[in-house]
């Protein structure tokens, strides 16, 4: 059986998760930041979750000598358990990216009180 719940609006749903992940691309010769997607989650793990698919779409796209360090970091456990450490303790956790025109950054944090 399906029932209707009343909707909640996107925002009032992002301010109570706990981690709120996004990712940009900051081209050298521009001056705003492009940005590549967000997505709030509730807990370390689903930030790592994410943190991993954006990277993987990311090093997709790069050239092979660029891609490198976004390939090592996604075989790295020791690395995913540092960051499941920072975000766990209410640290933030960033992971950059670039090639020749591009910075790419990838941010988990915590979403903190709202007003």
């Amino acid at each position: 059986m399906l029932t209707s719940t009343t909707p909640v609006p996107l925002g009032a749903a992002i301010r109570s998760l706990p981690y709120l992940c996004r990712a940009a691309a900051y081209p050298v010769n521009e001056v705003r930041a492009i940005p590549l997607g967000s997505h709030g989650v509730a807990s370390p793990r689903l930030a790592l979750r994410w943190l991993r698919e954006r990277t993987q779409h990311i090093t997709d796209q790069l050239d092979a000598p660029y891609a490198q360090p976004g390939l090592h970091w996604l075989t790295d456990e020791a690395e995913h358990e540092r960051a499941l450490a920072y975000m766990t303790s209410g640290m933030g956790y960033q992971l950059t990216l670039h090639d020749e025109s591009t910075r790419y950054v990838l941010l988990v944090y915590p979403a903190g009180p709202t007003s």
